[in-house]
């Protein structure tokens, strides 16, 4: 499974809390105020394996501690970069570029590929 930054950051909030899944849209459900029909199990939701890859990547890619503080912040706690920045005295930008340098190589990481700085660049450049 080849994953994105946008499916990283979208698993990331369960990673740290596990009621979070409870509350996230399931993008394959059809709306509620559709009649209900066949449900064909092989068409399932990815998201069990995403979140499995997502914790043990959490836990093996390389990343710094600023990285994952800012992550935490952002994804689990669901703190504003100026919350993030306030805390730690530093820019807005900076706690930015510390989350979004930490999806980038845990989104690498979990693609078995070599981070680069523009990893995220590179991905739509190819598309």
């Amino acid at each position: 499974m080849a994953y994105t930054r946008a499916t990283v950051e979208r698993t990331l909030p369960a990673v740290f809390d596990p009621d979070a899944a409870y509350g996230m849209k399931n993008e394959q459900a059809p709306d509620a105020d559709m009649p209900k029909g066949h449900v064909d199990k092989k068409k399932g939701s990815d998201f069990p394996a995403q979140l499995a890859d997502v914790r043990q990547g959490w836990d093996t890619a390389d990343l710094t501690l600023d990285e994952k503080r800012a992550i935490v912040m952002r994804y689990g706690l669901d703190w504003t970069y100026e919350e993030i920045g306030g805390l730690f005295s530093v820019n807005k930008s900076t706690a930015q570029r510390r989350a979004e340098r930490g999806v980038g190589k845990l989104t690498a990481h979990l693609n078995g590929e070599q981070y680069i700085d523009g990893y995220d660049q590179l991905e739509d450049e190819a598309a």
